[in-house]
């Protein structure tokens, strides 16, 4: 649910001990306007309660966080490969020291001692316990018990709370407070301990069987199976010959997907002999992720992953960020956060950050531990466990529909952060063209009272991804011709309609690294659809997408017919879920080189691939469609199905090692 905030503009810059906090001088801070039905209001709590009380401070340099970004990503500036230490992150951001000083002189005023305050590691917020009175007293506010009617959970939350004129600015949120957002619930439709089978948090993952016709030993049938050899003779990629630099491992994430060891065997001893049987990846497991499994419960998305990613970076290797335990993974407990877990055991920092009226992970969103189910994660959720690798590919997405806003722009903040630290992060654009999964929310996938708005996807819609689209060798085509943008229409060859995924967010702004190129695209390639402009105007006019939206994907590569295993058996599988490991492993190559030079990884690469479009393959053919219409149109320059295309390995490395 996405909670309604009054913002109400503070006053004079003043600390608060140059202020008296009178009930005068208190302003309303928060206020739900509405309370959804789930909810019902009970009796006042008790006076005597104890209420965990989190006030988060209003943070600095948030609006200045792309400035910093471009500052090291982008090759024209003299700080470019110049990445940021953790700490550089964390102090850089950090609450002023006047926020600090006025919220902590509020509380100890109030009656808050200060051996009762505690201030988190990440400096976002401050906590500590007080009675419901107390509580009551400082923000002038009343404390009503909420049951949710489908659980029977209770929560302590107000209507609204103030907190004094002077202090305003520095607070960001406080809680509990305002918020009701619907719990996590059992689903009694799953059995404890069923068979691996993930709520999707990737489009479903698209399987033919291997064409006998297909020949393995040259590049004559690419356009019927993608192997490995048509992948490096697509992009000009050579066999890796270098010796593997320590700790260049690609990072790919996954979530309720699993890999078995014996299709990764089979698949290296039928298409790539050179990488020895038994290779695997590095299994970091958080919150009780599990791999790999028995062949009768391998996965797709996870097969698809490493056998892509394994020929082209070998003898580099994986790590595999393999998250969350069996009740979640398989749905026996509901959820539809996604990342934050991830997220959390990669940067310590991010499981106490404060951003958008949230601190930490989502109680109602995002899995909780220790799981007491069966075969539940026992241990305390995972707080910097794990270092980030330099690339990092994801193939799971969902809908900007999906989530609430805060919920998408505190991860946001946290992919630009990791950007800041020098780390590449590839997610895929989706398999729908310009709508969204079937029956989400419409059976058509698409936004609007008649199913008619495109439906922007969410991780895509940060500025700070670097997201992959699809392209396809088309039947009697060659590796050795222009590629187009993915597109398959229901049983040819697969059961659903697959076209890659595009389009404009509803809720960022293009960054200036990409603003010429949408430009470019509107003034010279004007897409034949009505438009609105901004969130607030959803549809207005008729209008099917955001004009004044970021556009994604900013890249493509292969993502159909690849040749795989699974379960044991040959097949076929389709998806930007291919294309994305693809193109971050080109980059994990492209780091290798830079390490052996001397020179530190290429961290956020959108705003050098923007400004050098040159170093990839324009793609100028093909359609994603939706929501009842051909989608987009694949262009000269960028466009929003396969961005500015797909790598070429050769004018990449040259760019890359030509910037310091």
């Amino acid at each position: 649910m996405v909670r309604l905030l009054i913002a109400v503009a503070a006053a004079a810059a003043l600390y608060f001990c140059d202020a008296t906090p009178t009930q005068s001088s208190y302003v309303l801070h928060e206020k739900r306007e509405i309370t959804h039905p789930r909810w019902m209001k009970r009796d006042r709590v008790h006076s005597s309660v104890k209420l965990p009380m989190r006030v988060g401070l209003s943070q600095s340099n948030l609006d200045r966080g792309m400035e910093y970004l471009m500052d090291v990503s982008h090759p024209g500036s003299s700080n470019y490969g110049k990445h940021w230490t953790a700490k550089q992150v964390v102090d850089a951001f950090a609450p002023a020291e006047e926020t600090v000083q006025a919220v902590r002189d509020w509380l100890t005023f109030s009656g808050i001692s200060g051996d009762r305050i505690s201030h988190s590691d990440s400096k976002g917020w401050f906590a500590f316990n007080a009675s419901v009175s107390e509580a009551e007293n400082l923000l002038k506010t009343e404390y009503h018990r909420y049951e949710d009617q489908e659980t029977g959970h209770s929560i302590a939350a107000c209507e609204s709370y103030h907190v004094p004129e002077a202090i305003q600015k520095h607070v960001d949120y406080i809680t509990p407070g305002v918020d009701l957002r619907v719990p996590n619930r059992l689903n009694p439709e799953k059995s404890k301990l069923a068979k691996r089978d993930s709520p999707a948090k990737h489009d479903p993952i698209k399987v033919v069987e291997m064409p006998a016709r297909v020949d393995l030993a040259n590049l004559s049938t690419c356009d019927i199976a993608i192997t490995p050899a048509c992948i490096r003779a697509l992009y000009k990629i050579p066999l890796n010959n270098q010796t593997a630099q320590p700790g260049n491992e690609i990072g790919i994430y996954e979530n309720g997907d699993f890999y078995a060891q014996e299709d990764l065997n089979l698949f290296f001893a039928n298409f790539t002999p050179y990488i020895p049987q038994g290779t695997h990846p590095t299994l970091d497991s958080i919150d009780g992720g599990e791999a790999p499994v028995p062949l009768s419960e391998a996965g797709g998305e996870s097969s698809l992953d490493f056998q892509l990613a394994y020929p082209i970076i070998y003898p580099q290797g994986a790590t595999l960020f393999q998250t969350d335990d069996i009740n979640y993974s398989n749905g026996n407990i509901s959820r539809v956060g996604i990342y934050n877990d991830w997220l959390d055991a990669i940067d310590g920092s991010y499981c106490n950050y404060t951003a958008f009226g949230e601190t930490g992970n989502s109680p109602t969103l995002d899995p909780v531990y220790p799981d007491p189910l069966p075969g539940g994660y026992k241990g305390q959720l995972q707080c910097g466990v794990y270092k980030p690798t330099n690339v990092m590919s994801v193939s799971y997405s969902t809908q900007e529909y999906d989530k609430p806003e805060y919920y998408q722009r505190r991860q946001c903040n946290e992919f630009m952060k990791l950007g800041l630290q020098g780390h590449s992060i590839f997610f895929s654009s989706g398999d729908t063209g310009v709508a969204g999964r079937p029956a989400n929310p419409a059976p058509i996938g698409c936004l609007g009272p008649n199913s008619t708005i495109f439906n922007p996807r969410y991780p895509d819609n940060c500025p700070y991804l670097t997201v992959v689209g699809a392209t396809k060798v088309y039947p009697g085509f060659t590796v050795f011709q222009n590629e187009s943008a993915a597109n398959d229409p229901a049983g040819s060859p697969y059961t659903s309609a697959y076209s890659t995924g595009g389009g404009f967010s509803n809720i960022y702004s293009p960054p200036p690294w990409q603003q010429s190129a949408i430009d470019t695209y509107f003034s010279e390639h004007s897409p034949p659809y009505p438009y609105y402009s901004g969130n607030e105007s959803l549809g207005a006019n008729g209008g099917l997408y955001n004009r004044s939206g970021r556009g994604y994907p900013d890249v493509s590569a292969n993502g159909d017919n690849i040749a795989v295993y699974v379960g044991g058996k040959a097949g076929l599988e389709g998806g930007t879920s291919a294309s994305t490991p693809i193109f971050a492993s080109v980059v994990t190559r492209i780091n290798e080189q830079r390490l052996a030079a001397g020179k530190g990884p290429v961290g956020f690469i959108s705003p050098a691939l923007y400004a050098h479009p040159e170093v990839l393959n324009d793609i100028v053919n093909g359609s994603n469609p939706g929501c009842n219409t051909n989608g987009f149109q694949a262009v000269q320059g960028w466009d929003p199905l396969t961005g500015l295309g797909t790598p070429n390995f050769p004018k990449m490395v040259d760019l890359f090692l030509s910037l310091p």
